[in-house]
């Protein structure tokens, strides 16, 4: 069974509704966000209408070798390899506020990937934030001390 969002994708109403309820459910719970942080390439679908409501910036995390300018990298495994991920040096200020998005969570390591990026950047995560959370995979888990949320927990 594969879990995907791309028909919510294809229902303007049901994808406006995702998005009034991952601002209902930020602007709840954080005073105060700087950046809502977007991994490759699902996160860029979520993240900049997300931000815009919230009236912040977008930053993306993309794929190495995608960004111009200096970067922060960072290898980490995937169920079937190896992958990098990429963020520019200069995306945000250290002591920023950032939440990071993406559709799915499946192991784990993307996300935990991103977290670290930005922890290498002296930024804080408030959170990472996804549609679906595949819970039989344990990505949570992975995820330690960094505050998670999904909006859909499947089996």
């Amino acid at each position: 069974l594969y879990s995907d969002i791309s028909p919510l994708l294809k229902d303007p109403a049901a994808f406006r509704t995702l998005i009034d309820l991952l601002e209902d459910h930020l602007r709840a719970s954080f005073p105060k966000i700087d950046f809502i942080a977007g991994l490759d390439s699902r996160g860029f679908l979520i993240g900049p209408p997300l931000a815009q409501r919230l009236g912040i910036g977008f930053v993306p995390i993309r794929k190495k070798g995608k960004l111009p300018g200096p970067t922060e990298s960072v290898s980490y495994a995937l169920e079937y390899g190896k992958a990098e991920l990429e963020i520019q040096s200069d995306a945000v200020e250290p002591g920023q506020k950032v939440v990071i998005v993406d559709d799915l969570l499946a192991t784990g390591g993307t996300m935990c990937a991103a977290c670290e990026l930005m922890k290498r950047l002296k930024a804080e995560v408030l959170e990472c934030l996804v549609i679906i959370e595949l819970k039989l995979l344990k990505g949570s888990e992975k995820l330690k001390s960094v505050p998670f949320y999904s909006l859909l927990q499947y089996d």
